[in-house]
């Protein structure tokens, strides 16, 4: 067993990996989405397939990682291989986030034989084909209206891609030399991974790293049973609504009973709506993210984020419900929004089990998508964090399952016929600190008491939404997929709810899920929700 220096040395030299692949990818990668938003993720894991370590990326996209990874060791990977897959189904999330791994073998072996690890980069790319631009078009019923499914395929070899796989997936992609180009920066992020862990071994030896690497999942473990075991052992059961999808406005329940028990913590979703007609439904992986997300956000901060940790998670949900789809059900919106909820609805059982956490945050990612055959914008966008017992919620910033930049207005100006008209905080949008009153008891820019770690009287504010005011400069496609439009994000311990999401195009609210025909001129106005206000009670 290492000692705890040897430890967080080993710690921190297997975090870097995926940090280093990621840095490789936003530098190399062509489209705005992935190179300026970082709407992407890396990842690396052990030849079993569990979770070494990962980038401080996109939890949406690395807490179903592992069933990408298993799929490919299904198809039978040999060290070496370069694989690429987006299906859902198996180890994908939705079709827009592409997934690259290389089976890593050992550098300059005769006969590399079975993988020595994985290195995985999974990006949103803005197009992968499908019915509109973005792939994300509102009320898709089926994952061919989403666009192309790649099963897990093995493309290439070594760092070398083969360009008639490549072309063949990307030839029925909106921008295919631009989708080409950011699965090049993938490639070589994945690459780079292999590179890395072959100096670790180098450097330590197999015997050494495979005993570090084992340490390390044990002792996360074993952190996250005391942190778990902190908590008030229980059953613990709650529901929350997903606002229609797409199709019809109806509400849909998401229900869920969860077990904390032993420093163990199992979530059973049975009593959830089946699955939508439209395309809010999520695959099982999506589902076990947000679980690892929410015990992610209950265990402290200096423990590894490795597969240590999804040792003491359980997620089970009847098959074909709405957060267990199964095939040919669409599941774009099920990605970005549903996740969200079940983030949301997590969390709250959590704190009701005694953890210190915070209000609600806006609980949906936003999603905007401009488009043509020529050309495609996708942007998720910010909103309030709910406020806690130690301060004031954040503004204008993404919460739970998404964690990206956005498109700076310079950037996108100067590439898309767009013109943005205001950006800004929506002021009043966030929770009051009392729920009895409209102003809160304290301003968030006193730094004495956000320093403090006791609530004061009258609690805390939520942080505030924002305001995203667009005018196309030629005629386009317009897709929206958002949420907390009409059930506002909640406040804790007596706070104040937020206000709730709008849509608006050239004035008139829109729903929350819809696509739209945009003549040069247009004004679509986007206005995220507001985090809760946390009180004194």
């Amino acid at each position: 067993m290492l000692g705890p220096i040897e430890r967080e040395i080993m710690a921190q030299l297997f975090a870097a990996i995926p940090e280093e692949m990621g840095a490789v990818l936003v530098r190399s990668a062509r489209s705005p989405n992935i190179r300026e938003r970082r709407d992407s993720s890396a990842a690396l894991f052990t030849a079993a397939g569990e979770l070494i370590a990962q980038a401080a990326h996109i939890p949406v996209h690395l807490g179903a990682m592992p069933q990408a990874v298993a799929a490919v060791r299904a198809g039978g990977a040999r060290a070496g291989e370069i694989w690429v897959l987006n299906d859902p189904y198996t180890g994908g999330t939705h079709l827009p986030d592409i997934t690259v791994i290389e089976a890593v073998g050992i550098t300059g072996a005769a006969d590399e034989g079975a993988p020595i690890a994985y290195a995985v980069v999974r990006a949103h790319h803005a197009d992968v084909g499908g019915a509109r631009p973005g792939s994300m078009p509102p009320g898709a019923r089926t994952l061919a209206e989403e666009g192309v499914v790649i099963p897990p395929t093995r493309v290439g070899q070594h760092g070398a891609v083969d360009d008639d796989i490549l072309a063949d997936l990307v030839r029925t992609m909106r921008e295919p030399a631009v989708r080409r180009a950011d699965l090049a920066a993938q490639v070589a992020a994945a690459r780079r991974g292999g590179v890395r862990w072959n100096e670790l071994l180098a450097r330590y030896g197999a015997a050494a790293l495979d005993e570090a690497v084992y340490d390390l999942l044990d002792y996360a473990e074993r952190r996250t049973r005391v942190a778990l075991g902190a908590l008030r052992d229980g059953d613990y059961e709650g529901e929350d609504l997903l606002e229609g999808d797409g199709i019809t406005d109806a509400l849909l329940p998401i229900h869920v009973r969860l077990r904390v028990a032993g420093g163990l913590l199992s979530a059973d979703f049975a009593g959830t709506a089946p699955a939508a007609e439209g395309n809010v439904n999520c695959p099982i992986s999506v589902t076990r993210s947000a679980a690892l997300f929410a015990v992610r956000c209950v265990i402290p901060e200096d423990v590894p984020t490795n597969g240590g940790v999804a040792r003491c998670v359980a997620v089970s949900a009847p098959p074909g419900c709405l957060v267990n789809a199964e095939p040919p059900h669409a599941v774009a919106a099920g990605n970005v929004e549903t996740s969200q909820r079940l983030a949301d609805l997590l969390l709250d059982l959590l704190r009701a089990a005694g953890a210190d956490l915070p209000a609600q945050g806006q609980g949906t990612m936003n999603n905007v998508i401009f488009g043509t055959q020529g050309w495609v914008y996708y942007e998720t966008l910010g909103g309030g964090q709910g406020a806690s017992r130690h301060g004031p919620g954040p503004s204008g910033v993404h919460v739970g399952m998404s964690n990206t930049r956005n498109t700076p207005i310079e950037v996108l100006e100067m590439e898309l016929p767009l013109r943005i008209e205001e950006y800004a905080l929506r002021s009043g949008s966030g929770g009051a600190a009392d729920q009895r009153t409209s102003v809160p008891a304290y301003r968030r820019t006193d730094a004495a008491l956000v320093r403090s770690s006791a609530c004061p009287p009258g609690g805390w504010p939520g942080g505030e939404g924002v305001v995203r005011q667009v005018r196309a400069l030629e005629s386009c496609s317009l897709s929206l997929i958002t949420e907390r439009r009409r059930v506002a994000p909640k406040g804790a311990a007596g706070g104040g709810d937020a206000l709730p999401g709008r849509n608006l195009v050239n004035g008139v609210e829109v729903g929350c899920k819809v696509a739209v025909e945009l003549a040069a001129g247009d004004v679509v106005r986007i206005e995220t929700p507001g985090g809760g206000g946390f009180g004194a009670g």
